[in-house]
């Protein structure tokens, strides 16, 4: 009897989601089963925050930067490296030692990938409020994760470029307001207890 030969196997069709981040966006996703998750930290990096705070970031947003929504927490797209400077840049402006429901995600980290824009997607998954633009390059439209301004005697910043670091810095001034805003809010609506 001759010794049978197993055929080769086909590949399994790649998920259709997948291959859109991969293929027209050039993005990188994690392998595995389950929902597609984008890789942080290569292309770019997350801010995430209440929906509520984060409209009102979007308009240091750049038109064409990404951003995405899944329930009440909007997804900001900043350039990679922006996640290591959100503890600093929030030091630098005053809110390092209050409470915020600001965090950022990148090196190393994933997201949930959002439905790709006109695809439907199941009840609860992200979505893009501003979607990527398939071939276009999205770093151009991020902020970018630039160095501090420089502080000088009297504890004065100054910039030798004005526009150094002040896309990303003004985003997250507007972000960690309005978080805290959004934050004084709901704590206001909640009944006092006493003992």
């Amino acid at each position: 009897m001759a010794p049978t030969v197993p055929q080769p196997r086909r590949p399994a069709e790649c998920d259709p989601v997948r291959r859109w981040y991969e293929n027209e966006l050039g993005w990188a996703t994690a392998p595995g089963p389950g929902p597609v998750r984008l890789v942080t930290g290569l292309r770019f990096d997350v801010l995430e925050l209440p929906a509520e705070a984060g409209f009102a970031a979007l308009r240091h947003l750049g038109p064409r930067a990404p951003v995405a929504l899944r329930g009440e927490t909007m997804r900001l797209l900043i350039g990679a490296g922006g996640a290591d400077e959100l503890p600093g840049i929030l030091d630098w402006l005053e809110w390092g030692d209050i409470p915020l429901d600001l965090t950022a995600v990148g090196a190393g980290g994933l997201i949930e990938a959002p439905t790709p824009p006109g695809w439907s997607g199941s009840r609860g998954a992200a979505v893009w409020l501003r979607p990527p633009e398939p071939g276009c390059e999205v770093e151009p439209t991020l902020p970018a994760p630039l160095s501090l301004p420089a502080v000088g005697r009297g504890g004065t910043a100054h910039h030798s470029d004005p526009a150094v670091g002040s896309d990303l810095v003004r985003l997250v001034d507007t972000a960690a307001t309005r978080c805290h805003r959004v934050r004084l809010r709901r704590r206001s609506r909640q009944p006092l207890a006493f003992s």
